[in-house]
């Protein structure tokens, strides 16, 4: 079983940064694949980065592609978002979920991900 916990959401300017953490409880969480996805009110929830269970593989939904950056640590077993030149259209709850059949692979399909945290909100303010 793995638990996942976000924070460093908040209140930002647009053009300002945040880096959300994902800390996982669990000895295998460093062998998952990891997602980070979003939901503004009233939309779906929507892909926005995963990586690897090493690191070595990344995905960016395109709304995000150059601005966002996902990494991961697995000695402290969390995965990062740094989310740079923010937008008002980036605020949502940012949810981490973990994808413990993903293989070497990433996938943008929530349906693939067993495990999710409580989530995040990001605001950007215009």
């Amino acid at each position: 079983q793995v638990q996942l916990v976000e924070s460093g959401g908040g209140l930002v300017q647009a053009g300002g940064s945040l880096r959300l953490s994902c800390a996982a409880s669990g000895r295998t969480f460093s062998m998952y694949a990891t997602g980070w996805f979003r939901q503004a009110p009233g939309k779906e929830r929507e892909f926005v980065a995963a990586i690897s269970w090493s690191g070595g593989s990344t995905y960016y939904a395109d709304s995000v592609k150059g601005r966002f950056t996902i990494s991961r640590d697995n000695a402290k077993n969390t995965v990062y978002l740094q989310m740079n030149s923010l937008k008002p259209e980036d605020t949502a709850v940012y949810y981490c979920a973990a994808d413990p059949s993903a293989g070497g692979l990433v996938t943008t399909s929530t349906r693939r991900y067993d495990y999710w945290g409580q989530g995040t909100q990001v605001t950007v303010s215009s």
